[in-house]
C-alpha cells in the first residue's frame, strides 16, 4: 500500500520560498509508469494542479507559477521536494503530494497525502 505523506513549515513569509517534501512509502518514487504530484488548494477555492517528477526524474510544471516552481526528489530518501519562489499570501492554501500511476497528466490520481496547511503572512 502507497503512502504519502506532506512535511515542511506551515507558514512562510512573502518573498521567501516555501520547500516542501513529500515521503513516499510502500512503493519507489523511480517504479516505471509512476508520476509525484503537488497539488493546491486555495481557501475557498479548487483543487490547482501544480506539477509532476517522473519516473526518469523528468518534470512538468503548471504555467501558471511563471517559473517560480521547481520539483526535485532524492531517491534515496524515496522522497521528491517543491519549491515554490518568491510566495505570496495569495499562495495559501493546503499543499497535497499524490500519486499519478497515468502518463496522462491527472489520469490517475490513486493515492494522496492528507494534506499540509500552508499559510503565507508577514
Amino acid at each position: 500500500q502507497v503512502q504519502l505523506q506532506e512535511s515542511g513549515p506551515g507558514l512562510a513569509k512573502p518573498s521567501e520560498t516555501l520547500s516542501l517534501t513529500c515521503t513516499v512509502s510502500g512503493g519507489s518514487i523511480t517504479a516505471n509508469w509512476n508520476y509525484w504530484t503537488w497539488i493546491r488548494q486555495p481557501p475557498g477555492k479548487g483543487l490547482e494542479w501544480m506539477g509532476v517528477i517522473g519516473f526518469r526524474g523528468h518534470t512538468y510544471y503548471s504555467p501558471s507559477f511563471k517559473s517560480r516552481i521547481s520539483i526535485s526528489r532524492d531517491t534515496s530518501k524515496n522522497q521528491f521536494t517543491l519549491q515554490l519562489r518568491s510566495v505570496t499570501p495569495e499562495d495559501t492554501g493546503v499543499y497535497y503530494c499524490a500519486r499519478d500511476s497515468s502518463s496522462i497528466v491527472g489520469g490517475t490520481l490513486d493515492y494522496w497525502g492528507k494534506g499540509t496547511l500552508v499559510t503565507v503572512s508577514s
